[in-house]
């Protein structure tokens, strides 16, 4: 059988979407301008810039001759093959995406996204999370998922209001300190 009929992974166009990227069903992809900018610009450098160094290297590998035992063909490929996969995956991000921007939130005594929020747990500990959307979560910069539980049970609550959801390592409950809408950079 020909080469050009056999799928060469066993999950090239299965999902290209990560389990922890993905979006609950039927709904858009909210982000913030910054994290949509961000998207966009890696989406084109992969096209305009990786992309095709990696198939004039293919290229110059598949003019040497012998294919089969060729590392930079065979790398080249499946370097390819990645580019690619990781392509789709941004494209389909853009397709879906609602941009919000924080700043221009109207109703700023309420968490919705974009939100920065100050809580303080029954220990006196007070953390600060900007909530953003699933491409732009970075827990070390306090930038959570609206998909989160904890985000999930931020939303719609005011300052000053007690909010109750399940971490991992159990049930806690937090107090919202303040509630602010500025700007995300990416």
């Amino acid at each position: 059988m020909s080469k050009a009929f056999i799928r060469e992974t066993d999950s090239d166009d299965e999902d290209d979407l990560e389990p922890a990227n993905q979006l609950p069903p039927g709904t858009r992809n909210y982000i913030t301008p910054g994290g949509y900018a961000r998207i966009k610009e890696e989406l084109e450098h992969l096209l305009l810039t990786e992309r095709p160094h990696v198939v004039e290297v293919v290229h110059w590998a598949a003019s040497n001759g012998d294919r089969s035992e060729n590392g930079d063909y065979i790398y080249g490929k499946k370097r390819l093959r990645e580019i690619d996969r990781r392509i789709r995956f941004l494209t389909k991000r853009l397709d879906l995406a609602e941009v919000v921007d924080p700043a221009r939130q109207g109703n700023a005594d309420q968490v919705f996204f974009g939100a920065t929020v100050t809580i303080g747990d029954e220990h006196g500990v007070e953390q600060t999370y900007q909530i953003v959307g699933v491409d732009e979560t970075d827990f070390t910069r306090g930038r959570i998922s609206w998909v989160s539980p904890m985000a999930r049970a931020l939303l719609k609550a005011r300052a000053g209001d007690l909010v109750r959801f399940q971490s991992p390592a159990g049930w806690r409950e937090v107090e919202v300190l303040s509630i602010e809408y500025v700007s995300i950079e990416a």
